[in-house]
């Protein structure tokens, strides 16, 4: 028996996951990811009364804050929860709001090798798990 209970072949199986590991980890190791968040950053703009108001990091930790104090002060206190995990909510979603993901500079032979070691290894991987005919002219 092969792969996955079939006459498929191991190691079809094991070349065709090191590919595949290898080329997704190369391609995962290119990008690159830069935050803009910091405390006086502005990660949510309101207008009020006409005002633009910039609402920062910062800002939504004031009502984090009271939450966890509600909650600790009585742990069944509804406002207090919501408070505090609506406000990290809103933290944590500013935080990812404001990523910045682009690919660093490489070469189109680094490319063509992280193409042809993430999709070939992935079409040897898949390829093992189907039957395989013994005869190579049928």
């Amino acid at each position: 028996m092969g792969a996955g209970g079939t006459e498929g072949g191991t190691g079809r199986f094991l070349l065709g996951f090191i590919m595949m590991c290898t080329g997704f980890y190369m391609l995962l190791n290119a990008i690159s990811i830069r935050s803009g968040f910091h405390f006086g950053l502005g990660i949510y703009r309101m207008a009020f009364m006409g005002l633009g108001l910039n609402i920062t990091s910062g800002m939504i930790l004031i009502p984090f804050i009271f939450g966890i104090g509600m909650i600790f002060y009585n742990a069944k206190n509804l406002i207090g929860w919501g408070l505090a995990i609506g406000s990290l909510g809103s933290l944590i979603f500013g935080v990812i709001s404001t990523l910045s993901i682009g690919f660093r500079s490489m070469s189109a032979f680094d490319l063509i090798v992280i193409i042809i070691l993430s999709f070939g290894g992935m079409g040897l991987f898949l390829s093992s798990f189907k039957e395989r005919k013994r005869s190579i002219f049928k």
